[in-house]
């Protein structure tokens, strides 16, 4: 008996990472990522997609926990079950996909645009020849920038940078940081992260040109299409009682029409 209470207790052990098992979900955040996943005055872990994941986690009965991710090695740490999923305004790319991860159906459509100064006098892609110009890693943004195989790869663009490439920065907010202190001309970065910085920032501009479109969406771990099924569905119940549309209220940066799951809903 003891032989097979310390072999259930190593499988435990192996396996407890399960949300279902261990009845604690943890959410692998990006802390640095408004309006989306953030820390608030009081260091609290906040935004829309917090607020989203933890009333999933009270509807299906499971402890939450916010877990920050280097956004870098996001899918290295999900793998290593530091975390059961990454859910911070994270773009759906091909190579998860091809790496076997499960992901969520979309829910937000996103764009990358160009943060700027007014006294940078940027007005267009064009303008970004021989100026410098930040993204922060492991982003889409970055993808777009530097791989030819991405979709809508803008790598011609980049080459016209100073340098031939973007500067590589660890968050969004170091690259507002440093085009505040001048030490970029501009920030390729997701658009409802730029509304949020620009009104943070009173010189900072956003230019109404896209780069590219991408959607938003969950990853899990190869082999978590039951868990994806359980987030997916009591996301659809918050959707269908009206606690979705009243979490997404409270923040001014977000345009409900870009939110897929609220469109088909109406």
């Amino acid at each position: 008996m003891k032989k097979l209470l310390a072999l259930a207790l190593a499988l435990c052990l192996v396996l407890g990472t399960s949300a279902a098992m261990a009845d604690t979900f943890r959410q692998g955040i990006d802390p640095e990522y408004p309006p989306f996943s953030y820390r608030d005055d009081n260091g609290e872990f906040a935004g829309f997609d917090v607020d989203v994941c933890k009333a999933v986690c009270e509807k299906l009965g499971w402890e939450y926990e916010a877990f920050p991710v280097n956004w870098d090695t996001k899918e290295q740490s999900l793998n290593a079950n530091e975390h059961d999923c990454v859910w911070s305004g994270m773009t759906i790319k091909q190579s998860m996909i091809d790496a076997g991860f499960v992901i969520s159906a979309p829910y937000y459509e996103n764009k990358q645009v160009i943060l700027t100064k007014e006294a940078n006098g940027i007005t267009s892609s064009a303008d970004l020849a021989g100026k410098r110009v930040a993204v922060m890693l492991g982003t889409s943004g970055e993808d777009m920038l530097g791989t030819p195989q991405a979709e809508g790869g803008q790598l011609e663009l980049a080459e016209t940078f100073e340098g031939g490439a973007p500067v590589t920065m660890e968050s969004f907010l170091n690259c507002a940081t440093e085009l505040d202190a001048n030490g970029v001309d501009a920030v390729i970065v997701d658009l409802p992260v730029a509304i949020n910085l620009k009104s943070r920032y009173a010189d900072f501009i956003v230019l109404d040109e896209v780069l590219g479109n991408e959607q938003y969406g969950i990853l899990f771990r190869a082999g978590d299409e039951e868990l994806c099924k359980q987030v997916e569905a009591a996301v659809a119940e918050l959707v269908a009682e009206g606690t979705y549309a009243e979490l997404l209220a409270k923040y001014e940066d977000l345009d409900p029409l870009n939110f897929i799951l609220l469109n088909a809903a109406e």
